[in-house]
């Protein structure tokens, strides 16, 4: 019997041995490796109110661009809450650069269940008067969803560059900073909460005007619906574009004058053959002479 008789042999480790606990785990996703690509932190509060095809929050978790909290957990940056007392505005803007933004993700229609004693923070803000331009609420004010809040937050503290990255996952993301171009730039002009109140009254007096100058269209008989939703984004078309149906125009417009021309000559040549018919007969009648 050998020297090692009697005991047991504990076989050797090979190198190539996979580590279980990243067996168990799973391979990490390439999203997930090279999707937080934000400068900031952004979190939620999800309470599975929507429809996870159609959650831009959930969308957000999948790309690794933002993270959940658990209710009774509180956030120390920007909170974008229907809770809030002020709006967001300017003067947020270190408090969100050094700590980040959380939104609620939950659905319009049962905002009161919420618990709002149990989430939040210190800094919670609301959002000021814009248009929503994801597909349940396009063209509605008021009804942003997730990712809508936290690019508006983005964009008024003067971060506008991570609205247009963070919105960039999206198919529809682009035309929220296009409609809401003017209210953005507006809000970002402000200094503080109060600026920004002045600023999102100012627009609404605005638009109570428009209405009642459409009101007054209506009761003249003017068609004031060719004028479109005043909320909805306005396609305007290129000078390119306008230049080349102008030139079609002109075209069009030498190819009739040719046509004219030609029918104008056929005439001419019609009425001098009838005139040649004509002054043959009044030859004829005079030959025959008065005694016919």
């Amino acid at each position: 019997m050998g020297k090692n008789s009697g005991k047991f042999r504990q076989p050797r480790e090979s190198n190539n041995r996979p580590n279980q606990k990243k067996w168990l785990e799973g391979p990490k996703s390439e999203t997930t490796n090279n999707a937080n690509k934000l400068p900031v932190k952004t979190a939620m509060w999800d309470f599975d109110h929507c429809d996870p095809k159609r959650c831009s929050g959930k969308k957000l978790a999948r790309l690794g661009l933002i993270r959940s909290l658990r209710v009774g957990q509180k956030f120390q940056g920007v909170v974008i809450s229907p809770n809030g007392k002020i709006p967001v505005s300017p003067c947020d803007r270190e408090l969100l650069e050094e700590h980040g933004a959380a939104v609620v993700e939950c659905s319009w229609a049962r905002v009161q269940e919420i618990p709002w004693s149990r989430i939040g923070g210190r800094h919670e803000r609301l959002l000021p008067y814009l248009i929503a331009t994801n597909p349940v609420n396009y063209g509605r004010p008021w009804k942003l969803n997730c990712v809508e809040a936290i690019a508006a937050a983005f964009a008024i503290t003067g971060h506008r560059d991570w609205a247009e990255e963070i919105l960039s996952h999206f198919s529809w993301g682009h035309a929220f900073l296009k409609v809401n171009r003017d209210l953005l730039n507006n809000y970002c002009k402000c200094t503080d909460a109060e600026s920004v109140i002045q600023a999102q009254n100012d627009w609404l007096d605005q638009i109570d005007k428009d209405y009642e100058e459409r009101e007054a269209k209506k009761a003249n008989g003017d068609d004031v619906w060719l004028e479109g939703n005043m909320n909805h984004l306005h396609i305007s078309y290129s000078e390119d574009e306008e230049d080349e149906e102008g030139e079609e125009d002109d075209k069009y417009d030498e190819n009739e004058e040719e046509d004219e021309e030609v029918d104008d000559g056929e005439e001419d040549e019609e009425d001098e053959e009838d005139g040649e018919h004509e002054n043959t007969d009044d030859d004829n009648d005079e030959a025959k002479g008065p005694g016919k």
